[in-house]
């Protein structure tokens, strides 16, 4: 049994957001003063580790918890731990902005964490400010260090480039990354803060960051790149790192989309661009059986379209959302 869609896309890769809140404020994922999801609408452990075991029983092997910023959330090692001891789950991730890294990489190891991906954007103290509305930058790259380690490998750092604001340092990022053995990932400016700040022309192609880095470092062909992946990966000619390419605007890779998404309040999401949630929390709580909950999932993902990311490209603009991303899940 899997979760299969009208497409024939196969699904099975669960992004579980375990909070909506964060320690930073970064504009193109949330509004300035957000409001937080009461905490009695928020999953427990023990529901949300209910919720992914049924996945797993339909194919799910990829777990990767986000937010908000997941590591706000108290005793977070102890739902890895559940987790990891699901049985079918072969890969068990998370996506942070590292901040609390610093003093949880080793418990989070511990408890069965197998990797992160941390969320940098700029280099400069002074510009990170500026795009988090927090001074946090030598936070943020101490909790890279402990998490490399404590063996969270391979370390994959996010960067989301907007022309203008931070697109000057793609080859310091770069630079920076191989000699530091981290593998960088670009990701392109997607409409998701719902703010009114999205606009095309603030988006840089990773075609465009792909050729800047080629005028100073050749690139070549991930031999394994996984067709399911969001990021497309390269590797260096001179053997020093690889880096990927998440350009979910300008090629969108709805085609081979493998993701589900459960939010910190209990909805099952096919897409991010797709309004048609699933309410999982409410039959959850009134007593739904584990059968119950599946038939719900599995006609979310049958229902799903051929991807919301095809019509921004298509139309050029962004689609009208209810949620921001930090409430949706990463």
């Amino acid at each position: 049994m899997v979760f299969q869609d009208r497409y024939d896309r196969i699904h099975d890769d669960l992004r579980v957001s375990v909070t909506d809140r964060c320690n930073l404020r970064c504009s193109y994922c949330m509004p300035t003063e957000p409001a937080w999801f009461p905490r009695d609408k928020i999953l427990s452990y023990e529901e949300i580790v209910r919720l992914v075991r049924i996945t797993t029983q339909y194919g799910v092997r990829k777990i990767r918890l986000t937010g908000g910023e997941p590591l706000v959330r108290r005793d977070v090692p102890d739902l890895v731990g559940m987790i990891a001891g699901l049985p079918g789950i072969e890969d068990l991730s998370l996506t942070t902005n590292g901040l609390l890294l610093g003093s949880m990489a080793g418990a989070l190891k511990d408890a069965g964490l197998r990797r992160v991906n941390v969320s940098l954007d700029t280099l400069s103290a002074e510009r990170f400010a500026a795009m988090t509305r927090r001074d946090a930058l030598s936070r943020a790259l101490d909790g890279i260090a402990a998490a490399i380690e404590a063996g969270l490998s391979p370390l994959k750092v996010n960067s989301v480039v907007l022309r203008g604001e931070n697109d000057d340092e793609i080859e310091h990022l770069v630079e920076h990354a191989r000699n530091h053995g981290w593998e960088l990932r670009f990701i392109e400016f997607m409409p998701l803060e719902n703010g009114g700040t999205w606009d095309l022309s603030r988006v840089v192609s990773g075609a465009e960051v792909r050729s800047r880095i080629e005028k100073h470092w050749p690139l070549e062909s991930w031999p394994q790149n996984d067709p399911h992946a969001p990021a497309t990966r390269f590797r260096f000619r001179d053997g020093r790192g690889s880096v990927g390419f998440v350009n979910s605007v300008t090629e969108p890779f709805c085609a081979s989309c493998s993701r589900l998404r459960l939010t910190a309040d209990g909805h099952f999401r096919v897409c991010l661009y797709d309004l048609n949630e699933v309410d999982l929390k409410t039959p959850l709580r009134a007593g739904a059986t584990d059968e119950d909950l599946a038939l719900r999932m599995q006609r979310g993902v049958s229902a799903k379209g051929r991807g919301g990311a095809l019509q921004i490209l298509e139309q050029k603009s962004a689609l009208p959302l209810v949620r921001t991303m930090h409430q949706i899940g990463g």
